[in-house]
């Protein structure tokens, strides 16, 4: 006898168990469907436990036994995914693991980890199944030579060389952390600078702190190939100067992830894709087929837990028929060191958009706070509307740079102008009163910073 639900979710992620939770709080039966643990690749092998090993690297005892530190981050973890099945229990939903198919608009097979398979018939549908490590020809992740995000998160010790090959989020946050922790690190980009789609100056800082790490950075670089050579590898790069040869005990392959959005059926009933797999999705979140949503990594850019949780929200309360919201600024954070965060446009987006802008900074080095904890390498940045004063954008890099972004995601959610942050009182002594600083900076007005003016020179 098939199970018959309101909502089929497939995917357990931040995007799958959130609209579970929601959709159960909405009045509907939901049942989640995860091939894998609760909580998806954020919780299980990305965002938590890397922010947890960041952590333990940057604790000034430093003599960690790394396996205590990642049995520990495995205890932690574990602790997250049972809470997340207590919650969505709790809000009546039904959790099964396997691997769903579709076979109609309203019907679908999952073949259960134990074996067996259930025929589930559904009113609606939200895919939620996120993404995956894009694999390289001749560097296939094995688990042992050739690792991806989850493996090198998982490794009992830290090796004693290691080649990234990527100069984007995942690889510079690894990246610095096994070199703070020993390791040499090697880090190969394809692009002429890291982080590419992140603004220059505020990479700027990271670039200096690596360096003082030891990281060796190569830029329009390419990985070619890799042999074993005895014990260890050998990592051939095509660099602007000629092809070099790195030697190193494992290579990270963190090139990008791309949708899973195959082996789900999805073409049988009608669901349009985009040229990269993507679930092409209205701002309803809803997909080509009218009963049929998608969520998360799965519909596109950026891949960020915590879009896939707000459109989660969004898909929930669309198919209770609530009146739509908007999704709303995807803020993101980098846990590199320093940190970056940023919310809106950047002053290049802003143009591009067809506005004229006025830009503030407040350099943490005027910080009594940031002086007094030794953090005072970066700034606060603010983009705002020249006319009306809005703030389009805003972000910071620096000491805590992901949990200052709150303020700034709301100034721009509720479109707040620089006078409204300016005259916040914020407390002292606080990183948090540099957003303040960095607005009366775009407003001519500095306090803790002597304006520059430029003014054309006098000729005699």
């Amino acid at each position: 006898m098939a199970i018959k639900t309101d909502v089929l979710i497939i995917g357990g992620g931040p995007g799958g168990y959130v609209a579970a939770i929601k959709a159960g709080q909405l009045g509907k039966r939901v049942l989640l469907v995860d091939r894998d643990k609760l909580g998806g690749e954020c919780l299980n092998y990305g965002c938590i436990p890397s922010k947890a090993l960041i952590a333990a690297a940057d604790d000034p005892r430093r003599r960690l036994d790394w396996r205590e530190v990642v049995a520990w981050k495995d205890q932690m973890v574990g602790g997250f995914v049972k809470n997340v099945g207590v919650l969505v229990k709790g809000n009546k939903g039904e959790h099964i693991r396997g691997a769903a198919l579709f076979t109609t608009a309203r019907t679908a097979v999952v073949a259960k980890t134990d074996g067996s398979a259930e025929t589930v018939e559904f009113e609606h549908a939200i895919i939620a199944t996120g993404s995956e490590a894009v694999s390289v020809p001749g560097f296939a992740i094995d688990g042992a030579d050739i690792l991806g995000s989850k493996e090198a998160l998982d490794l009992k010790t830290p090796p004693e060389a290691l080649a990234v090959v990527g100069g984007g989020v995942i690889g510079l946050e690894i990246g610095t952390f096994f070199a703070k922790l020993g390791t040499k690190v090697t880090v190969v980009e394809f692009t002429d600078a890291l982080l590419p789609v992140i603004e220059k100056d505020l990479v700027a800082p990271v670039s200096r702190h690596l360096s003082k790490l030891g990281v060796e950075v190569l830029l329009s670089s390419k990985a070619k190939s890799w042999a074993r050579n005895g014990k260890r590898l050998e990592l051939a790069v095509e660099t602007p100067e000629g092809v070099k040869k790195i030697a190193c005990d494992k290579i990270l392959m963190a090139v990008g992830r791309a949708p899973r959005s195959k082996g789900l059926g999805l073409e049988k009933i009608g669901v349009e894709l985009d040229k990269r797999g993507h679930v092409v999705v209205d701002t309803e979140m809803l997909s080509s087929v009218d009963n049929i949503y998608a969520i998360g990594d799965v519909v596109g850019q950026p891949y960020l837990a915590h879009k896939a949780s707000r459109e989660a929200v969004l898909a929930a309360q669309s198919l209770a028929g609530l009146p739509l919201e908007p999704r709303g600024q995807v803020p993101w954070a980098v846990f590199t060191d320093p940190e970056i965060s940023w919310v809106g446009m950047t002053d290049a987006e802003a143009k591009a958009a067809g506005f004229a802008t006025i830009v503030g900074k407040f350099p943490f080095a005027a910080s009594g706070r940031a002086m007094a904890v030794r953090e005072t390498d970066g700034f606060c940045k603010v983009v705002a509307d020249k006319a009306t004063h809005r703030i389009l954008g805003a972000g910071f890099v620096g000491a805590d740079a992901s949990n200052l972004i709150g303020e700034a995601c709301l100034a721009v959610s509720i479109g707040a102008t620089l006078e409204q942050a300016a005259r916040t009182i914020h407390p002292h002594p606080t990183l948090t009163e540099t957003f303040a600083e960095a607005c009366e900076g775009a407003l001519g007005h500095p306090v803790h910073m002597l304006r520059v003016t430029r003014e054309a020179p006098v000729f005699s």
